[in-house]
């Protein structure tokens, strides 16, 4: 019998309530929570957050618990996900306060360097890779099953400290989903799962080119406001400096 079936309903108020506690006590040890934050009930918006649950809902492995996990993260019960190289740890409030950690396999060198291979000269500066502004051949590669960047499941494992004995408790569901939400607003955590640099789509991309520039194309230079959007810093105004106007001979 499953664990979800006999063990009593903690409702949402309760199970808040619950993480604020917890919350509270760690705070005053030092730790500051990363809490998901689902407005509405969409979970993912952009590119890379939407392929990420639609890569979790592609395998059947998966199916018997992703619903209990997608209401879990919507109600806000996972209130802290932290992230590291390979690693996500979480706390989520349920009929206790659980603690999950999921590990991604490395993205295998040679699938790394083929996707970066098929991708070359279709993607041209960063900004555009993290928000997802390139041709449907491109996404179609990068989300490609068990050739792409996204983990199948057996580059996926996960631990939960509940008594659920099943393969994927509703708790580790609701982190899965959780890191498809914080794709959103920081697409390079796909790198860091995968453990592969970003940039080096970026410069696969001007392999092979015949010419060479000084510096790099008006359309490649990353502007400041995107960049203070896309990682959520602060950058540094820097005063323009005045053009000088090369001057022509005057006529006699």
């Amino acid at each position: 019998m499953y664990y979800d079936i006999w063990k009593p309903y903690v409702p949402v108020a309760k199970r808040r309530a619950q993480a604020a506690r917890k919350a509270s006590r760690l705070a005053k040890k030092g730790h500051t929570l990363s809490p998901v934050v689902i407005d509405g009930r969409t979970i993912a918006t952009t590119f890379w957050g939407k392929a990420w649950c639609s890569n979790l809902e592609r395998y059947s492995d998966y199916a018997n618990r992703l619903p209990r996990g997608r209401t879990y993260v919507r109600n806000g019960s996972v209130f802290d996900l932290r992230t590291a190289p390979g690693t996500v740890a979480a706390l989520v409030s349920g009929s206790d306060v659980y603690e999950i950690e999921v590990k991604v396999a490395s993205l295998p060198k040679t699938r790394w360097h083929t996707v970066c291979k098929d991708c070359a000269g279709a993607i041209d500066s960063l900004v555009e890779l993290l928000q997802g502004r390139f041709s449907k051949a491109v996404m179609g590669r990068l989300c490609q099953a068990n050739t792409g960047l996204f983990p199948s499941p057996k580059e996926i494992t996960f631990t939960c400290s509940c008594p659920d004995w099943a393969s994927m408790c509703k708790h580790v569901a609701a982190v899965l989903y959780g890191i498809g939400a914080r794709l959103d607003k920081s697409p390079d955590l796909l790198f860091t799962l995968r453990k592969v640099d970003q940039q080096d789509l970026i410069t696969s991309a001007g392999k092979g080119l015949q010419r060479r520039r000084k510096g790099p194309a008006p359309a490649k230079i990353l502007d400041t406001g995107d960049l203070s959007e896309i990682f959520g810093i602060e950058m540094a105004q820097t005063a323009a400096k005045p053009t000088r106007k090369s001057r022509r001979p005057r006529s006699k």
